[in-house]
């Protein structure tokens, strides 16, 4: 009997489903459903009525002040999870690739541009997305090895270990963030950082505060804040998948409080709280082109991680320039 695909647009709508990767998970689609500028959708696929694997989407704009068609962006973290344990070798891959045609034909309709990131084996599903239009950019990741060492410190640089305790000693105190009040301040904070040097795109403020409510609650994320004299000047997101922890998000005022290293006392605590809760490994999420400077990636390596290469995957909704760069890829 064939796959069944079904596409949910509205949270309400979801069944309840086994699984436990966080990216593909029904929290986040409610998330990205309750945060402006986001617009999710989650495939499902079904045998016999049995759910086998699931895959969510984030549709975004990008930029306001140009027409929809040219700013929209589908962004997909991960493959996808199966929900089965698989019969034969390839089952999984070939459900996905099924799962991905359907993707493409739907995103397609709106997108200038689908993207596949965070892959955890690079050449999975590789001629399904050949055959879908994709073309593959080569990418670099970050991650640091939890399961190994008796304490975070014990991989950091040097210099990284001096700075995390002249910053507490020079009156920085780490938490976690629960109040409404503390996020909100934390998400406006964060969002005049990224927009200022780290990267184009940063979530609507509201993200933070439903994934305060559907994720944090659910011990399936954290946020930790970063205060000095009752200020929020730092601070970092997690999110917790399978055996993982993902920083998403992270950043300080380092200039303003350069004495109490906000961004670094951010990811200390952050390694810190997800080596205590057993987690193998963290992942720096979007660290950049293996090609190009990337002053994150720089700051993140000091701690102790291992820099890998990994992919990324692309299709551009214009057929002319698509073909062209598919083209060169080949």
């Amino acid at each position: 009997m064939p796959l069944k695909l079904t596409t949910y647009y509205r949270g309400k709508d979801i069944p309840d489903l086994p699984g436990k990767n966080t990216f593909h998970s029904k929290e986040l689609f409610q998330i990205y459903e309750a945060t402006p500028g986001y617009v999710p959708l989650l495939i499902v696929a079904t045998l016999d009525d049995r759910p086998v694997a699931r895959l969510l989407a984030a549709i975004r704009k990008t930029r306001k002040w140009l027409p929809s068609s040219l700013t929209k962006q589908c962004v997909v973290y991960g493959s996808g999870e199966l929900l089965i344990e698989p019969s034969y070798s390839n089952e999984e891959e070939e459900i996905f690739g099924e799962i991905l045609e359907h993707l493409t034909q739907e995103a397609s309709r709106t997108c200038l541009l689908i993207e596949f990131r965070n892959l955890e084996n690079s050449m999975f599903g590789y001629r399904f997305f050949r055959s879908n239009g994709f073309f593959p950019v080569n990418w670099l990741r970050v991650r640091n090895s939890l399961h190994s060492m008796k304490r975070v410190e014990d991989k950091f640089s040097p210099s990284r270990i001096r700075q995390v305790k002249k910053g507490l000693h020079n009156g920085a105190i780490v938490k976690e963030a629960h109040a409404v009040e503390e996020i909100k301040e934390f998400s406006h904070m964060l969002h005049k950082i990224y927009s200022s040097r780290i990267r184009r795109y940063f979530p609507n403020k509201d993200f933070f505060s439903h994934m305060n409510n559907l994720l944090i609650k659910g011990k399936q994320g954290k946020i930790f804040i970063v205060k000095y004299k009752e200020k929020i000047i730092g601070g970092a997101v997690c999110i917790y998948s399978g055996d993982n922890a993902y920083l998403w998000f992270s950043g300080g005022m380092r200039k303003t409080y350069a004495l109490q290293y906000p961004g670094i006392i951010a990811v200390w605590k952050a390694l810190e709280d997800a080596h205590e809760r057993g987690f193998r490994h963290m992942e720096f999420m979007d660290v950049g082109l293996p090609f190009r400077k990337h002053g994150y990636r720089d700051f993140v390596l000091r701690f102790g991680g291992k820099q890998s290469s990994t992919r990324r995957w692309f299709r551009i909704n214009w057929p002319w320039l698509n073909e062209l760069v598919v083209k060169f890829y080949v």
